[in-house]
C-alpha cells in the first residue's frame, strides 16, 4: 500500500511538472542583464558580483533590472538608478571620487602608516641594542 502511494505521489509530481520557461521573455534583455549583472555588486555577499550570487536579495535585485530594461531603461539609466538606490558601493568597481576615495586609497595608506610604525620600531630597538652594546 505504501509503495503504491509513493508511486502515485510521484505521477502526481511529473504531471504538474511542464517545461521550465526562460526567466526573462525577451533574449535581449536577459543578455543585457548577464552583461550587467558582471559590473554590480550583490550587497549581501559584498564580494561577489551580482551574477555569481545566489543570495535572496541577488535574485530581487535582478528582477528589479529585468523590470526597468522592461520599461525601456538604458543601462546607463538602470545602473544611475542603482546608485542612487543603494550608492556607490552597488558598482563591482566604484568610480574614483570624493565618497569613494578611502574604498580606492585606503589600503595604500595603511600599508603606509604600517611601514612607517614598523621602520620606527625597528630604528628604536637597533638604537637600544647599540647602547647595550657599549655598556659591556
Amino acid at each position: 500500500m505504501k509503495k503504491l502511494f509513493v508511486v502515485l505521489l510521484l505521477l502526481a509530481n511529473a504531471a504538474f511538472a511542464g517545461v521550465a520557461k526562460p526567466l526573462a521573455d525577451d533574449p535581449v534583455i536577459e543578455a543585457r542583464l548577464k552583461a550587467m549583472s558582471r559590473e554590480l555588486r550583490c550587497l549581501v555577499c559584498q564580494n561577489s558580483t551580482l551574477a555569481d550570487s545566489t543570495a535572496p536579495l541577488a535574485e530581487d535585485l535582478r528582477k528589479e533590472i529585468r523590470v526597468l530594461m522592461h520599461e525601456g531603461k538604458t543601462d546607463q539609466e538602470v545602473v544611475a538608478y542603482l546608485v542612487a538606490r543603494y550608492g556607490d558601493f552597488v558598482r563591482y568597481r566604484p568610480p574614483v571620487n570624493n565618497e569613494t576615495a578611502v574604498l580606492w586609497f585606503g589600503p595604500f595608506a595603511l600599508l603606509l602608516i604600517g611601514a612607517f610604525v614598523l621602520y620606527r620600531v625597528l630604528k628604536k630597538h637597533a638604537g637600544n641594542d647599540e647602547l647595550k652594546g657599549e655598556d659591556a
